[in-house]
Formats: C-alpha cells, sequence, structure tokens
C-alpha cells in the first residue's frame, strides 16, 4: 500500500508540474514556439496523468486519491517559490498544514475500514 501512495504521490507533483508550463506559456506570445512548446508539454503531462491516475484508482478507492490530490496544491507552492521566486506567506503554510492533516485523516480513516473488512 506504501508504493501505491508514493507513486500517487509522484504522479501528483507530475501533475503539479503541468502548472510550470502553463504559467511560462502564459508570458509567451500566442502561437509562439515557446507557446506551443509550453502548451504540448501540458498536454503530454496531462495525458500520461490521465493513464496513470486509471491506474491508481484500481488500487485506492477514489476517496482517497482525491484527498491525496490536494497535495497538489503543496507543490504548486514549492515549485512558485523555487521556480518563480514566488513568496510563500504564512497563510499559505497553513493551508499546506490542513491539506496535509485532511490528507492522514482520509489515509487513516481508509486503512481502518480496510482492516475492518479483512477481519469479516
Amino acid at each position: 500500500m506504501k508504493k501505491t501512495y508514493f507513486f500517487l504521490h509522484i504522479l501528483v507533483m507530475l501533475y503539479a508540474i503541468g502548472g510550470i508550463f502553463s504559467k511560462r506559456a502564459s508570458g509567451t506570445e500566442f502561437l509562439s514556439w515557446d507557446f506551443i512548446f509550453n502548451y504540448g508539454m501540458v498536454l503530454l503531462i496531462l495525458m500520461v496523468y490521465a493513464v496513470f491516475w486509471q491506474l491508481i484508482l484500481k488500487k485506492l478507492p477514489l476517496t482517497v486519491a482525491m484527498a491525496n490530490k490536494s497535495a497538489t496544491v503543496i507543490w504548486g507552492l514549492i515549485f512558485g517559490s523555487l521556480i518563480f521566486q514566488e513568496r510563500i506567506s504564512l497563510s499559505n503554510i497553513i493551508g499546506a498544514v490542513i491539506i496535509i492533516a485532511g490528507i492522514v485523516m482520509v489515509a487513516l480513516a481508509d486503512d481502518g475500514q480496510v482492516a475492518d473488512k479483512e477481519q469479516e
């Protein structure tokens, strides 16, 4: 199960990387080569993401996968700070902690349900 969560978070990180290319494309002239490259990368990432998302859903309940997908916001903060020198505020950090707490709560609840089903 840990391996599935690991791959899920790699996939979520890949999804967040799509935002980097999207933001880069927004700063270029429409239909320029930079624009086409960056939006092409967004489309490629979304295609890869869609395929692997379906594989993740075979192993995890949708509620758990969707809760973990919210980690995209955290990756967005990290990438924004590292690549675009965006400032991370205290409210951003508080929001990230709340997101992590929510992910942990959903994951623990799911683990409890799986353990209950195995005992039956």
